[in-house]
């Protein structure tokens, strides 16, 4: 499904895909599981069971169940994070670098 009526610049792709999040600061090596929600060219809603700052700067790893398409790497930049429930929290992320 493909939605584009908010204001953003880029039609985003609803996914509900796993995702690694691996945190870029101090506590480097710290690796977190996500559910990646939506993705478009500029960035990636995940849910998490934590919330992040703004701002924090996180390598991202989502795999392909295609065997032709590659998985996405990325540097992404958190720039919302909202409580959605007890448990759960839908970061935004935006991407910085996508190799």
């Amino acid at each position: 499904m493909l939605t584009k009526g908010d204001g953003r610049h880029y039609f985003r792709m609803m996914v509900n895909a796993d995702v690694q999040l691996l945190l870029n600061d101090p506590e480097a090596g710290r690796m977190i599981d996500g559910i990646c929600r939506d993705l478009s060219a500029s960035g990636m809603s995940v849910d998490i069971d934590e919330p992040l700052e703004m701002g924090t700067l996180i390598k991202i790893r989502l795999e392909s169940n295609n065997a032709s398409v590659p998985p996405l790497d990325a540097t992404a930049k958190v720039v919302r994070c909202a409580q959605e429930s007890e448990e759960c929290y839908q970061i935004g992320l935006a991407f910085m670098e996508l190799n």
